[in-house]
């Protein structure tokens, strides 16, 4: 695509819940054309595009990435797949967009990185939470200083889910595991504000999959900062998470990695909520970023970069194999 008015041409490769949700948010997005989308069955493919309003339904994500109208793929396969699709997707000229975690391995992300820099496209992952905007108003709160130095991080996420060594969840074959599906998230949120831990203790228990059916973690960081960080598939676990520093706290309720709520607890200070409502199922925010990168000939977002996917994958990594947790 060269005319730079023109709208971005998506396709949506996978029709599973979220695959449902993002492609909503993605026609709320003016400068978007949801073009096409992929399943590994025609009829699930063309249910789906009835269903969402796409024109075009492929069988197999091969041949949707031949489709040359395509500019850009939105990825929401199982774990499992997310390096070899975003592979072929990178090498086949498309930009890129792929569901958290990034990758299963450290040196997949790398791969991607690398392809994404050769081939000169927009790759990102897709931790829709960075770009949330009282998320973004969090970071700026912090930055500036209003809790003094930051020492101490909480965050949990955590459901039940019935054990079956099938589902996508359980199953290590599709990247199954607590921490892959729902660790991300507070994980990436203690990056974020952080950086990379210099150590951490992690502690949990194995499903008869060889997955972690629930891990919690202590990141540890320079000058005794700290995340401690939970989440599991088999304890529902409120979806909170808090900063604090010496001179106060900031409160993100339920739910932390979607939040319309912020509350900024400063010492001596009576509370301060700041609030949103949210532009369709929250997604749309990290949407429009992918298209700002895109339209400026990034191939990376300042907000969320390569190198910051790649550090939370190596987190994720030493956390599974301190558990013991299988994968693959």
């Amino acid at each position: 695509m060269t005319d730079r008015d023109a709208r971005l041409r998506w396709g949506v490769i996978a029709t599973g819940k979220i695959a449902s949700v993002v492609t909503e948010d993605l026609h709320r997005v003016d400068e978007v054309e949801v073009l096409a989308v992929s399943s590994r069955s025609q009829a699930r493919a063309t249910e789906f595009a009835e269903r969402h309003r796409i024109p075009r339904a492929y069988d197999d994500y091969r041949r949707l990435l031949a489709d040359p109208d395509i500019d850009v793929v939105y990825i929401a396969t199982p774990h499992s797949q997310h390096h070899e699709v975003a592979k072929a997707a990178l090498i086949a000229g498309k930009h890129v967009l792929c569901e958290k975690p990034f990758t299963l391995t450290v040196a997949e992300a790398e791969d991607l990185a690398a392809l994404a820099r050769i081939h000169g496209r927009f790759l990102m992952e897709a931790m829709w939470t960075r770009f949330n905007p009282l998320i973004q108003q969090l970071r700026t709160l912090v930055a500036d200083g209003v809790l003094g130095q930051v020492h101490t991080i909480s965050a949990d996420f955590g459901f039940a889910h019935r054990y079956d060594p099938t589902h996508r969840l359980w199953d290590p074959a599709q990247g199954g595991g607590a921490l892959l599906d729902l660790g991300v998230y507070p994980i990436s949120f203690a990056h974020m504000l952080l950086g990379e831990p210099i150590g951490l203790e992690a502690h949990g228990a194995l499903a008869p999959s060889g997955v972690d059916a629930d891990t919690g973690l202590l990141l540890r960081y320079p000058d005794g900062g700290h995340a401690v960080l939970r989440c599991s598939l088999r304890a529902a676990l409120d979806a909170r998470a808090g900063i604090s520093g010496p001179l106060g706290r900031i409160d993100l309720p339920e739910l932390f990695f979607r939040p319309t709520e912020l509350i900024v607890r400063i010492t001596g200070e009576e509370p301060v909520t700041h609030s949103i409502e949210l532009d369709g199922a929250g997604y749309t925010y990290q949407l429009r970023e992918v298209c700002r990168g895109i339209r400026a000939g990034e191939v990376e977002s300042p907000q969320l970069t390569h190198a910051e996917s790649i550090a939370v994958q190596r987190t994720l990594v030493a956390a599974m194999e301190t558990v013991g947790a299988r994968v693959g």
